[in-house]
């Protein structure tokens, strides 16, 4: 609904979406054993195939299916759509040795963004709902980390604002305590707020993309959780926001 909203009022809103809890879901149905190394999912062709038939099909789907019945009109993408997503094989470097490389398959680097066809859409009054998969210059299809893809595309875009949806409150001093609450962080802040451990674990990937896409002009990225109602709305529309927000130092 939030998303609808803001194309009604003139903003052009691009969803990229992940689904990892539905991936693992759809792997135990099928029966599929992962492998992982450094915590990354070793992605065979048919774990790909799985990865494809739930982004693409699955999530997106349902994506689009309520975008629309809220009165949006949504288009479903893939990064292969338009050669909107160029990727290649990532080469994950092992943490004991950084001489040493590990090949996990299908998964992939972001190479280039061609936008014109998300461009194409904003223009014609649609809202892109985009599965990050990449195409290679192998002819495979890669998987892409959600908030990697959502940021270079908002690069590439040249966005005003990235919006990541999470399921915590946004950056917090004390992880247990929502009340700790950080509004704004200026990105030269970044590195010692990693020292301090106050980001750790899955967000500093997540702020690592957040410094980049400012670091590529985006000029404000928000981190919000996504099971308030109206988050992307009070947070947009509201001085103090419910969320973290990431700017560069004027």
């Amino acid at each position: 609904r939030d998303v609808v909203l803001l194309k009604l009022v003139g903003m052009n809103p691009v969803v990229v979406h992940g689904g990892g809890p539905q991936i693992n879901s759809a792997l135990n149905r099928v029966g599929k054993v992962s492998e992982f190394v450094q915590g990354m999912r070793v992605t065979d062709p048919e774990t790909m195939e799985v990865v494809e038939w739930v982004l693409c099909g699955e999530v997106q789907g349902d994506l689009v299916q309520m975008i629309n019945s809220f009165g949006g009109h949504a288009v479903g993408l893939t990064g292969k759509d338009g050669s909107l997503i160029k990727a290649r094989r990532m080469k994950l470097q092992d943490t004991n040795d950084p001489n040493v490389y590990h090949d996990i398959g299908q998964v992939g680097l972001i190479e280039e963004i061609n936008p014109s066809l998300v461009q194409a859409l904003e223009q014609d009054h649609f809202i892109p709902v985009i599965s990050p998969i990449g195409m290679g210059e192998d002819g495979l299809a890669y998987n892409i980390n959600a908030d990697t893809a959502a940021a270079k595309l908002a690069e590439a875009l040249h966005a005003e604002k990235l919006i990541l949806l999470t399921d915590v409150r946004g950056l917090l001093q004390d992880p247990r305590d929502e009340e700790t609450l950080i509004h704004v962080v200026h990105t030269y802040e970044v590195p010692g707020l990693v020292a301090r451990g106050i980001i750790s674990g899955g967000m500093i990937p997540k702020m690592e993309c957040c410094v980049d896409a400012i670091a590529g002009g985006v000029e404000r990225v928000h981190i919000l959780d996504g099971r308030i109602p109206h988050s992307i709305l009070i947070e947009l529309l509201s001085d103090r926001g419910i969320g973290t927000m990431l700017q560069q130092e004027k």
